[in-house]
């Protein structure tokens, strides 16, 4: 039998209709492969080798968000990781200091033999939001720094513009920011805490009306739909976590552009799983930590991503 490692945060604060690593430990199950959990606290390094404390678990169907049976656990298992076939790494972010040791203690497992999905060096090397800088064709003017004055100078050339920070998900302390706003030094000092960290801007899409689009890549291949994040009335934040409605829409000729440009490189890099986000014409954002809406557009276009992505993962280990 196949054994699987999914690396994630704790199982009870998944939602059942929702969650994306929930559908990939389901693809996996659907093949006869065991599934494994762990989160961050379960990793250990002994000497060169990293071990973890794994509970096995059984999946069932259930979608209902209030109910708790949608998984039936099974016996726990401490063993060094490399033991296993492959090892999914679904932590979500903040991507900080015990989420990078993390990424160390994962590279040991692959140097032992046993695919990390996606590579724990990558995921290091790559943050969400400034690797747009490495696809500059594709990208929105941008600016990171720590500096208020700097913004301030890009917000006069543009008039309105997104400051958010580096390390955060789920529209987590995003502003919208014009120059008539009252409050601007006071944002710029609270994002950059007063020069100590950066942040980035990024001039503001109005096309956001339409869907900030998460489209996601499958080994560097985009699945042909993506999921348009609708901003809820009065918001400028289009996460389904913030309140957004998710709308289904096919990949656009400029979408498939961008994903030619940016696939071939994060595949070489080794991330299988990767979310973009798109507004309008321009990439905002690289997710490859734990990038979602498997589901929605499951549900919306009859497809299996999961099991794609567990295709992708099978032919690596023949």
């Amino acid at each position: 039998m196949t054994d699987i490692a999914v690396i994630m945060d704790p199982l009870e604060g998944i939602n059942p209709r929702k969650d994306s690593t929930l559908a990939m430990m389901r693809a996996a199950q659907a093949r006869g492969w065991q599934v494994w959990t762990a989160t961050l606290g379960d990793l250990y390094l002994h000497d060169d080798c990293c071990h973890a404390r794994l509970q096995a678990i059984t999946l069932n169907d259930i979608e209902d968000p209030a109910c708790k049976d949608w998984h039936r656990p099974g016996p726990c298992s401490e063993r060094p990781l490399h033991e296993l076939d492959a090892v999914l790494m679904r932590k979500d972010p903040p991507v900080d200091m015990e989420y990078i040791y993390a990424t160390h203690l994962l590279e040991r497992v692959e140097v032992r033999g046993t695919p990390v999905f996606n590579r724990p060096r990558a995921l290091r090397d790559i943050n969400e939001k400034l690797y747009t800088a490495w696809f500059p064709q594709c990208m929105p003017p941008t600016l990171v720094t720590r500096d208020g004055a700097r913004l301030r100078d890009f917000l006069a050339r543009h008039g309105d513009i997104i400051v958010k920070p580096l390390d955060a998900m789920g529209g987590e302390s995003v502003f919208r920011v014009t120059t008539d706003n009252p409050n601007v030094n006071v944002i710029f000092e609270v994002m950059t805490g007063r020069g100590r960290r950066f942040a980035m801007a990024q001039r503001y899409l109005p096309e956001i009306s339409e869907g900030d689009k998460r489209i996601l890549l499958i080994d560097g291949e985009p699945v042909p739909y993506a999921l348009a994040r609708i901003p809820a009335p009065g918001e400028t934040r289009a996460n389904l976590a913030s309140g957004g409605q998710g709308v289904g829409i096919p990949l656009s000729d400029r979408d498939r552009w961008i994903c030619a440009q940016v696939g071939p490189r994060l595949r070489e890099m080794g991330l299988l799983f990767v979310g973009l986000d798109v507004i309008g014409d321009y990439l905002t954002e690289i997710n490859v930590t734990s990038p979602t809406c498997i589901r929605e557009l499951d549900r919306l276009y009859g497809l299996d991503i999961g099991a794609d992505l567990m295709d992708r993962i099978e032919a690596r280990l023949t």
